[in-house]
């Protein structure tokens, strides 16, 4: 077993983050993998966006079709609190927006992964592959959330600037262990590597039918 803390759950998942957005925009700037990013970069701001008018904090301004979609806002009301809940909202927010589409959209046809705060290093990496084994390609529902996961890493992981605005905090939260928070995160950073996986298989291909046309 291995025993995570909440502050190295958020790092990864901001450094996988960056990682599926880097293989995005180097390897798979198409429109459509656009279109896809800037779906992920709503989600990502709107859930900034709502933890800045729960906790009090004006918005000044909300930018999603940009090189760096951005909530500008004021300091929250709820203080060091409010900041810290404003920057990692897009972990929650964007299991939120996954979660309801599978629900009432895809009619929960895709078991999610279910993490603790202890699960083992094992787990991390072959409960993506449990749900990639639950696609299937003649099923629409499998296509809208093998879309849907090109964007992961845009929806849930938070920015360098998000980690920046709480790193005091952040540092603190390296010594906290707390099995509910960081399944979540868990959870978040199975879906940012089923969103890297796919990407990687898109880029073989893609290399593959070049070799092929020459």
């Amino acid at each position: 077993m291995v025993d995570i803390s909440l502050g190295a759950a958020i790092i990864a998942i901001t450094a996988f983050g960056y990682l599926s957005n880097f293989l995005n925009w180097r390897y798979l700037n198409y429109g459509i993998t656009r279109l896809l990013y800037y779906l992920g970069a709503f989600v990502h701001e709107t859930s900034h966006a709502i933890l800045c008018i729960l906790t009090g904090a004006k918005i000044e301004r909300f930018t999603v079709f940009s090189t760096q979609p951005q909530v500008v806002h004021r300091k929250s009301k709820l203080p060091i609190l409010g900041e810290v809940l404003i920057s990692i909202a897009p972990i929650a927010g964007g299991l939120l927006f996954l979660f309801l589409i599978n629900r009432y959209i895809l009619g929960n046809y895709f078991v999610a992964p279910q993490f603790s705060g202890r699960s083992s290093w094992q787990s991390i990496f072959i409960e993506p592959l449990k749900l990639l084994s639950q696609i299937n390609l003649l099923q629409w529902q499998s296509w809208l959330m093998i879309f849907l996961s090109f964007n992961a890493g845009a929806m849930l992981g938070p920015s360098t600037r998000d980690l920046k605005n709480i790193w005091p905090v952040l540092i603190l939260l390296l010594f906290i262990k707390s099995p509910l928070l960081v399944g979540v995160c868990l959870a978040a950073l199975s879906l940012i590597f089923v969103n890297i996986i796919l990407q990687i298989i898109a880029i073989l291909f893609l290399k593959m039918m070049a070799l092929l046309w020459r």
